[in-house]
């Protein structure tokens, strides 16, 4: 299996940013493929990574692309699970390249399944993605029952902006745990989605995370201080 996956810009567009995806317990990139065309569609191009828990070496790679110039600005790391820790801590280490961040399903406590159903069932309502996971031989059963080692979720030391994307119906990593991780922490800005379970980027409500993703980027494409681009009528 590729050790990253790639979906780039289509023809004749220019690009837009770079989103680099770290996954988590159990995954690889190619779990994203879906978000990947999406994002590369609005002219974003994504490089997905597997999962650093299990693979230490994916940290490097991630090095490697945002130190690569070929590859546009901004540059945003995207954390699913256990992936979203590695991504704070390596933003936590002024790792030179990161222009932000993009946490998803930050895992707080252990979580138990007891069978593949229930874990399926934890990480997305989406049947879709349901599918593609139970006939995926490249992603891992149980993994997210597993409890690594973690580096510390040290946002005190993150100096670039943070959007935190989170399910109300989580049960890997319940929302007011999560929201307590990020308490005290002005540059996160946190986003819940309604019936949301822990793979938010592939989840059910994808597309509504994708959209908020984007807006996101748009924002942070006009300064770090991601200014606002629409409002409501008055």
């Amino acid at each position: 299996m590729p050790s990253s996956f790639s979906w780039d810009e289509p023809e004749g567009l220019a690009a837009r940013g770079t989103l680099i995806v770290l996954a988590g317990r159990g995954e690889h990139g190619g779990v994203y493929e879906r978000f990947g065309r999406r994002l590369a569609f609005d002219a974003y191009r994504v490089r997905a990574l597997g999962d650093p828990s299990a693979d230490p070496s994916v940290l490097d790679e991630a090095a490697k692309l945002l130190a690569d110039e070929s590859l546009p600005g901004p540059k945003v790391l995207v954390g699913s699970d256990t992936g979203a820790r590695y991504a704070a801590h390596l933003a936590a280490e002024q790792l030179p390249g990161v222009d932000a961040l993009v946490l998803a399903g930050l895992p707080t406590t252990p979580w138990t399944s007891g069978s593949w159903e229930a874990e399926v069932e934890a990480r997305t309502a989406c049947p879709t993605h349901q599918s593609r996971l139970a006939d995926d031989p490249g992603f891992r059963r149980g993994a997210l029952a597993e409890h690594p080692d973690l580096p510390d979720l040290r946002l005190d030391l993150v100096r670039v902006p943070v959007l935190a994307l989170h399910g109300r119906d989580d049960t890997v990593s319940p929302l007011a745990q999560a929201a307590d991780a990020y308490a005290g922490h002005p540059g996160v800005r946190t986003v819940t989605f309604h019936g949301g379970r822990h793979d938010v980027l592939n989840d059910a409500l994808h597309r509504t995370a994708a959209a908020t993703l984007v807006l996101f980027l748009e924002r942070l494409r006009l300064s770090p201080a991601l200014p606002t681009i629409a409002e409501g009528p008055a």
